[in-house]
């Protein structure tokens, strides 16, 4: 893979000053932005009364832990445009979730709002070794999701050659890759896969492609899954985060030179790390939930809100700003098996471990009695026969794990494709 690092020039100033400095700007701006909330959107206004708490409490940043945490139930409560702090008429775009377990959160952006996020897009993506001038191939997914736009915009405030070309039609990504020949992709961890895949299919050596830079996001993935795309095509596997609550993609990004963590954009969005239990902050360093305070949103601001991603924050590295670790899971979509807290990480891990399985699962809970049941749906690679895969599989499950699963292996293509984030969990209980 080729040396991406940058060159003087290429980072903007505040991603090199000092901290002392960023922490001046976060005050000022969180001063503002807790201001504009309790001024203008009535749930922030009811909320901080309710806790006896005013904007004018805040004199140094650890105040902010004084101050209510916002839920994904707080934006649906107030659908659609309830959490809004401008007219609607200045709303400039508008995304929603899927809104499949309930109603949709809204988010509304004015027209600084997608300057801001076009802006720490482009940044994301220079962090990730693009430059001015790159083709960037993008499948996240176009619409009310945010994935698609955001990347578009963010490519075309760096400079580049968008290819705006959205979810599915699998070949005939394969083919627009292979002769527009992009520098980078946008895309799920989990719909490269699909996309190698095709590739294998057709022939075409994926390790011969254009591409330098694989920019992931949207579901948590794994270490292990970033070396298995790396060596398939011969290209940078780099990490970005967001949710469309706080911005959409760009609120983090790892450095490609590092890969050691995702900076956080601070001087737009301001994290936290909670107890998910006692909703205590903790210590940069220790594990829990992730909660970020935008700090220059205009049309919706989001006061601590709680994202459910579990990770740990750390001091800044190839930037000065804070790192965040690879999302490992989330509070939500961890499940309770026999007392043992599991994620779909962890089972990806040993998925990605034993010789001659592919990189796609499925996990199945059912219940057989009282009792739930675990049952692991993977698949061989192309010519290679399950002799003994499955009993090594349910053997790494148990002792790296902690829980006894049912392993069931089947040819390649077996396992369901995503089009777009995959579907790891199917809970029949």
């Amino acid at each position: 893979m080729k040396d991406l690092s940058p060159k003087p020039g290429d980072l903007d100033p505040i991603e090199t000053a000092s901290v002392d400095e960023i922490r001046a700007l976060q005050l000022d701006r969180l001063k503002w932005s807790l201001s504009h909330a309790y001024e203008n959107v009535a749930h922030y206004k009811a909320a901080f009364d309710a806790a006896g708490v005013h904007p004018d409490d805040l004199k140094e940043l650890s105040d902010l832990a004084k101050f209510p945490f916002t839920t994904k139930a707080h934006l649906r409560d107030a659908y659609p445009f309830n959490m809004f702090a401008v007219p609607r008429e200045q709303i400039a775009r508008i995304h929603a979730s899927s809104g499949t377990t309930g109603k949709p959160t809204v988010v509304g952006y004015t027209a600084k709002d997608i300057e801001t996020w076009s802006e720490v897009v482009a940044r994301s993506l220079r962090a990730s070794g693009l430059r001015r001038g790159d083709m960037v191939h993008v499948s996240y997914g176009y619409g009310l999701f945010t994935g698609g736009l955001g990347a578009h915009y963010g490519v075309e405030r760096m400079g580049g050659t968008v290819v705006p070309f959205g979810g599915g039609q699998t070949e005939r990504q394969v083919q627009l890759i292979t002769e527009f020949q992009p520098r980078g992709i946008m895309v799920t961890p989990s719909y490269v896969l699909n996309i190698l895949e095709a590739f294998q299919a057709q022939g075409i050596d994926p390790r011969g492609t254009s591409l330098d830079v694989g920019v992931f996001g949207a579901e948590p993935w794994t270490n292990a899954m970033r070396v298995e795309i790396e060596e398939a095509f011969d290209m940078h596997a780099v990490d970005i985060y967001g949710l469309s609550e706080i911005i959409g993609p760009g609120v983090a990004n790892e450095c490609v030179e590092t890969k050691d963590g995702l900076h956080i954009w601070e001087d737009h969005f301001y994290p936290e790390v909670i107890d998910p239990v006692t909703g205590e902050v903790l210590p940069d360093g220790c594990e829990g939930e992730l909660v970020f305070t935008t700090l220059t949103k205009e049309g919706m601001p989001i006061i601590r809100y709680r994202t459910r991603d579990l990770t740990r924050l750390a001091a800044g590295s190839a930037r000065s700003m804070r790192r965040m670790e690879k999302i490992t899971g989330r509070s939500d979509d961890m499940m309770i098996l026999r007392g043992v807290n599991v994620f779909p990480t962890q089972i990806e891990e040993q998925v990605m471990d034993v010789p001659g399985l592919a990189p796609y699962f499925q996990i199945e809970l059912t219940k057989d009695g009282p009792m739930d049941v675990m049952r692991v749906m993977v698949e061989t690679e192309p010519d290679v026969l399950d002799k003994g895969i499955a009993a090594d599989l349910r053997q790494k499950i148990k002792t790296m794990v902690g829980v006894s699963a049912k392993i069931e292996v089947g040819p390649a293509g077996s396992v369901p494709r995503s089009q777009g984030k995959a579907v790891r969990v199917i809970d029949k209980r």
